[in-house]
């Protein structure tokens, strides 16, 4: 696996990318930040809230990230998560996609998805008072 690029990620408003889960430790190099490569064909760029509904779509799809496997701590709602770009497209198009949060989902996601939807579908964190 290639090592990421020295150049600074950044995300859909062309700041630096924020990390997007440290527990569980996403990313496509387990780094907890949505970068991505030539070699991570999936582009694993959106940072996702995990729901009940996309997790049982994307088990429907062939993805099972709801179990415990060996190296995969397996997600619950709530956790974030890089997810595959097209996965979240699919999701999207099937009227189940995930929040995403912004912030933390990296700028090479704009050639597939727009900035609209993108920012219809962002997570807005609960205001503690």
């Amino acid at each position: 696996m290639n090592v990421p690029s020295p150049i600074v990620a950044r995300n859909v408003f062309g700041e630096p990318l924020v990390p997007c889960s440290f527990d569980p430790m996403t990313g496509y190099f387990r780094d907890g930040c949505c970068k991505t490569c030539d070699d991570d064909i999936g582009n694993h760029v959106v940072c996702a809230v995990m729901n009940p509904t996309f997790l049982m779509f994307s088990e429907a799809s062939g993805n099972d990230l709801s179990s415990v496997r060996p190296g995969f701590p397996g997600l619950k709602p709530g956790d974030q998560w890089c997810l595959c770009a097209s996965r979240w497209v699919e999701a999207w198009r099937a009227g189940m996609a995930p929040q995403i949060v912004l912030e933390s989902t990296n700028q090479e996601v704009l050639s597939v998805i727009s900035m609209e939807v993108l920012k219809r579908h962002a997570y807005k964190q609960e205001q503690d008072c």
